[in-house]
């Protein structure tokens, strides 16, 4: 974490449905490293196993433990609990250090995580309703127990960044680019709900492949949609993940988050943990630090 410019800086790094298979060991790790040397937490936005298999979780594990010297927060997405082995991977991810959240929050560096899957059931007035069926009722009262999760779990942070994590999107904007048939189940309005009622900074989720990358939800939260697939597609000349600057000015004003753009300035700068401890060397040696 950076100090300077009047107040604090944090980098994330942000990367939902990487797929992870038996057989794919070491076929992150190049990306992981990037990450690594630019952040100072790691975002998984769901979807980390293909068919949800434990198998899976221990390659990716052992991944993200030989490569990633960094935090790693994440969530599950519904890939995930495909084959009903989804207390075995949250299990094996969490022994490897990872901060899976369903419901619960993860702080690091000043910045508060509240993260949940997520659910579907449809955008603003196409939202589907409790009324019917039973079957469609517990279908509802799916996306309102997450969404309840969320609200809980933001409503414990104090910090000055709040961060939410979902896998499922909560506005209809970053769904946009898939086909509209399939919208009620990439994502649900209930989800919006908890996040402008705590100042949330922003919001990552993935899941929809062929969705755009960013949106804002009715109050103006920035919504960004890090899928892989989106990543690869509209950043073709970047490494596919998103990289985001937080700043906690100085004097009270309100927390800002900055999407780093430029492939020059991923290699250009360094994570702020390792500026900050630059700064400090600099310092006892009787250099003028520069200024983060």
């Amino acid at each position: 974490m950076a100090m300077g410019g009047g107040g604090d800086v944090v980098r994330l790094a942000a990367v939902g449905d990487i797929h992870y298979s038996r057989d794919a060991h070491g076929s992150l790790q190049p990306l992981f490293g990037q990450i690594t040397e630019a952040a100072d937490v790691l975002i998984l936005a769901g979807h980390l196993t293909d068919y949800g298999l434990a198998q899976a979780a221990k390659v990716l594990a052992r991944d993200l433990t030989t490569t990633v010297k960094i935090p790693v927060v994440a969530v599950l997405g519904n890939h995930d609990f495909e084959s009903g082995q989804e207390v075995e991977i949250t299990k094996i991810l969490s022994d490897a250090g990872v901060k899976l959240l369903d419901g619960e929050t993860f702080e690091t560096h000043g910045v508060g995580f509240a993260g949940t899957r997520g659910f579907c059931g449809g955008f603003g007035r196409g939202a589907l309703g409790a009324w019917g069926e039973r079957i469609i009722k517990e279908f509802v009262h799916e996306a309102v127990n997450e969404s309840l999760k969320l609200e809980s779990a933001l409503a414990r942070l104090r910090t000055n960044h709040r961060i939410a994590i979902l896998h499922y999107a909560p506005i209809r904007e970053t769904v946009d680019g898939e086909p509209p048939e399939i919208y009620p189940f990439l994502g649900s309005s209930r989800l919006e709900e908890p996040l402008s009622r705590f100042d949330v900074t922003a919001v990552f989720h993935g899941h929809a492949h062929k969705g755009s990358p960013e949106g804002r939800t009715a109050r103006g939260i920035p919504v960004y949609n890090v899928a892989l697939h989106v990543l690869q597609a509209c950043y073709p000349d970047r490494p596919p993940f998103r990289l985001f600057e937080l700043r906690t000015p100085a004097g009270g004003a309100e927390p800002e988050v900055t999407p780093i753009a430029e492939r020059r300035q991923w290699g250009a700068g360094r994570r702020s943990t390792d500026q900050r401890a630059s700064a400090a060397q600099q310092a006892r040696s009787g250099e003028n630090p520069s200024p983060s």
